[in-house]
This record gives structure tokens, C-alpha cells and sequence, in this order.
């Protein structure tokens, strides 16, 4: 199961409260299986809405609305509660991806959220594209609140990065060292990093292998082919002649096409790249991405109106990212300034070899990304939402 972040579970403003799972309606057709899931969720969150200490604000994460909207309403009626709804994506664009944009229960779930969402008293979204097409096709009058990292994603220190790889090379073969070297005996390695057994010092193993990381839902809206093609090509690079390094890529995310793309992971025979699908504890990925050389995103907005909150985590660690093109990507990422866009695999893998042929030089256009990301120091999320949010709540001591 995924456990919230340590800092979630010890706050003493934060109360948990779980709502089962639904198991065994996987009976009769799917329509009366969806629409009997959907009444049985709304009893399970209207029960559970009643049961809380009286709240003045009901703040709901769209997607997913269907039921919770009209059922957060319902309970706001009842509290006399304000109902903030904050819009990530539309939930009919990401039921369209499987069941295209004509089907009843997708015209079905767009007027469900055209409706419902109107009845909410502020609304946040996260993107100025996606506040545009609230108001133009739903008359809702939102604020655009950018996603931004938690606190704790930041760059790791050499000192916890080589941490870090001692532990997961414990269960993970591309984390463990490459060679053994005859020449310090009582050094700790990893495939990254060395540690001096006599003063405890850590640097980087010379001519280590590049850390890409990509995180994925292992769902419709990413095609995780683009990445693989784009490494056969880099493969290709190597076997040709450049001086690029090794790769180790490792995918992070769990979801329900993991299973097929590992199996087409395992057909791939790579000499010069290993591709790593480790289950990370919630503490280990902000240290794994501050520890990285470069990210890559494949999210494909549903809507074409929401960022990639995983751009936005890299982002906080100061890595630079390749992120595949759509409409409003150009609000967080800046073509050739903090990461690059690519359209295809052929020029993702192009974009790889341009990057890691400086890998190892203080002048590559890695490390000016890497500065530029340093220098726009962004708000972190807290004091995004005091200047943002706070105001709509009126000055509650």
C-alpha cells in the first residue's frame, strides 16, 4: 500500500480517515458494475463526510469528481461548509482516453462535472489554459494555483545519495558497483558513488554510468514505448562509435499496464543500459530525484490543460527534464532553459545523446539547466498557498 509521507502521518493537524476499498463487484455488465460502484462510493463518502467534526471549508481534488462532487455538496449543505473544488485535469477527458470522447458515459460524466462544478464557492485550477477554459465552457471563475514541490524535494547531498545507493543496491543489480578496484581496497562503492573506508569521504566513481529517472502511472495517457525506442536508439549511438556513457534508467510509479511493459523491458537486450522498476518508500524518491542526472516525462495531458506534477518535484531537486510536447507545457517547462521538449522517440533520443555526450563537463547545457533551475528558486508549496489561498479564506487566527 502506499503510506502518506512521514511528515502527513505525524502532523498534528492532519486526520486520516480511511474509506474501504470496493472489492467483488466484478458482476454482470460493466455499465451496472460502474453505476453500482458509484452508489456504493456515495454512500461510503456521504457516511463518512457526516461522521467528521464540523469543517468551515471542504476542499475536494478534481479529478476524481464522480461522485465526490455532488457528494461534498451535499455535505457542505448539511455543515454549511464552503465548497472549494481544486481542478487538476477534467475526469471525462481521462475517461475518454479508454472509451472515446462519444460514449454515454463519458457525455455522462463532462455534464456531471460541467453541473456539479458550478455549485462549488471557489475554485483553484492549475494552469492560466485551464482557468481560460473554465470560464469559457463552464462559467467558472477560478484561481490558477501552480503546483509546486513539497519542501523536501531538493537536491541530495553526495554524503545521502551514496546512502541511498548502498541501500538500494542491496536489492537492485544496476545500483551495485561495476568493478571492484584493486587500487582503494577499502573504499564502500555503488555503481554512482565511493565512499574512502579511512576518512569517510564520498565522490562520484569515476566514468559511472548516467542516472536517468522517469515516474509513471503506467496508465493510457503516457506511451511508455517513446522512452524505450528512444533508449534502442541510444544503444545504437554507443554501438557506433560515441563517447556516451552508460545509462541506468529507472522507472518508479505503479499501475495497471506495469506488467506489459515489463515484459517488453525484458525482451530488450541493452549491453550499455539497464532499466531499474524499484518500489520506493515515499522517503526515498525525493532523494532519488535530487540525486539523478536527468529526467523524463512522457505525461500526456487528458485535456491539455494540466501539468506534470512530476516535472514539478524535478524541478524542485534541480533536474533538468525531457518532456514529451502538448498545449500548455510551456507554463513549466522553457524549451532549452530548465529541460528540453521532444515530440517523438527519435528526438528524445536525440536530446539524450546531445546531453550525456557533455555528461562529464562543467559546460554542458545539463549543468546550465541545472543552474538556471537553482537561480529561479521557486516558491515552495506552502508559501504558494499562503499568498494564494489564504486570502480566499478570509483571516482565520
Amino acid at each position: 500500500e502506499n503510506r502518506p509521507h512521514r511528515d502527513v502521518l505525524r502532523s498534528e493537524n492532519i486526520r486520516l480517515v480511511p474509506v474501504a476499498e470496493l472489492r467483488g463487484l466484478r458482476v454482470g455488465p460493466k455499465l451496472c458494475q460502474y453505476v453500482l460502484k458509484v452508489l456504493v462510493q456515495s454512500v461510503q463518502l456521504l457516511y463518512t463526510l457526516l461522521r467528521i467534526d464540523q469543517p468551515s471549508y471542504i476542499l475536494l481534488q478534481n479529478p476524481p469528481g464522480l461522485p465526490s462532487i455532488a457528494v461534498a455538496w451535499v455535505a457542505g449543505l448539511f455543515w454549511g461548509s464552503k465548497l472549494i473544488i481544486d481542478w487538476h485535469n477534467y475526469g471525462y477527458t481521462i475517461m475518454s482516453l479508454s472509451h472515446g470522447r462519444n460514449h454515454p458515459l463519458v457525455q455522462i460524466a463532462k455534464w456531471y462535472e460541467k453541473l456539479f462544478g458550478r455549485l462549488s464557492d471557489y475554485n483553484l485550477c492549475v494552469t492560466d489554459a485551464m482557468k481560460e477554459d473554465l470560464w469559457v465552457n463552464f462559467k467558472i471563475k477560478a484561481i490558477t494555483l501552480y503546483d509546486k514541490p513539497a519542501s523536501y524535494f531538493k537536491e541530495t547531498p553526495l554524503d545521502l545519495q551514496h546512502n541511498l545507493f548502498m541501500k538500494l543496491a542491496k536489492d537492485y543489480e544496476p545500483f551495485k558497483p561495476r568493478y571492484y578496484r584493486a587500487v582503494n581496497p577499502s573504499a564502500e562503492s555503488s555503481a554512482f558513488t565511493e565512499r574512502d573506508g579511512k576518512s569517510g569521504n564520498v565522490v562520484k566513481t569515476r566514468g559511472r554510468p548516467a542516472l536517468l529517472i522517469s515516474s509513471t502511472s503506467w496508465t493510457e495517457d503516457e506511451d511508455f514505448s517513446v522512452l524505450l525506442r528512444a533508449l534502442e536508439d541510444y544503444e545504437g549511438f554507443i554501438k557506433e562509435g560515441a563517447k556516451l556513457p552508460a545509462l541506468v534508467c529507472v522507472i518508479t510509479g505503479k499501475g495497471p499496464l506495469k506488467d506489459y511493459y515489463n515484459g517488453l523491458i525484458q525482451k530488450l537486450h541493452f549491453k550499455h543500459i539497464q532499466i531499474c522498476t524499484p518500489w520506493l518508500e515515499a522517503e526515498d524518491y525525493p532523494l532519488l530525484l535530487g540525486s539523478a542526472d536527468l529526467g523524463v516525462c512522457l505525461h500526456k495531458s487528458s485535456s491539455g490543460l494540466d501539468l506534470p506534477m512530476k516535472v514539478v518535484d524535478m524541478f524542485g531537486c534541480c533536474l533538468p527534464v525531457c518532456a514529451i510536447y502538448f498545449e500548455c507545457l510551456h507554463e513549466l517547462v522553457k524549451h532549452n532553459e530548465n529541460g528540453l521538449i521532444f515530440r517523438d522517440s527519435k528526438e528524445l533520443a536525440e536530446q539524450l545523446k546531445m546531453l550525456f555526450l557533455e555528461f562529464s563537463s562543467l559546460e554542458g547545457k545539463l549543468h546550465k539547466f541545472r543552474q538556471n533551475l537553482r537561480q529561479s528558486r521557486q516558491l515552495h508549496w506552502d508559501e504558494s498557498w499562503d499568498q494564494m489561498v489564504l486570502p480566499l479564506l478570509g483571516d482565520r487566527e
